[in-house]
């Protein structure tokens, strides 16, 4: 069974996460796709939402992140606050 708090956002990364929903500013998130490849993009982000227990990241041009593939957005480094 998959480790949930890797999946899903920590209290403090989730206040992050509302202040940069609410400004609609451009961020940069960098994250992993499905192949394991590190990318890089410049987006709005529109949502943070849960499904079956995991946490997602909805982006302005419609790209939903699994969470637990989110590495840092805007330099923050998510893996020191998650869980």
């Amino acid at each position: 069974m998959p480790n949930l708090s890797s999946m899903t956002a920590s209290y403090s990364v989730q206040g992050m996460l509302r202040e940069y929903l609410g400004s609609g500013q451009l961020t940069e998130v960098v994250y992993r796709d499905s192949a394991g490849q590190i990318c890089t993009v410049h987006d709005v982000i529109r949502d943070l939402c849960s499904r079956a227990g995991q946490d997602f990241l909805l982006l302005g041009r419609g790209t939903m992140l699994p969470f637990d593939h989110v590495i840092t957005i805007n330099g923050r480094l998510l893996a020191d606050t998650a869980g």
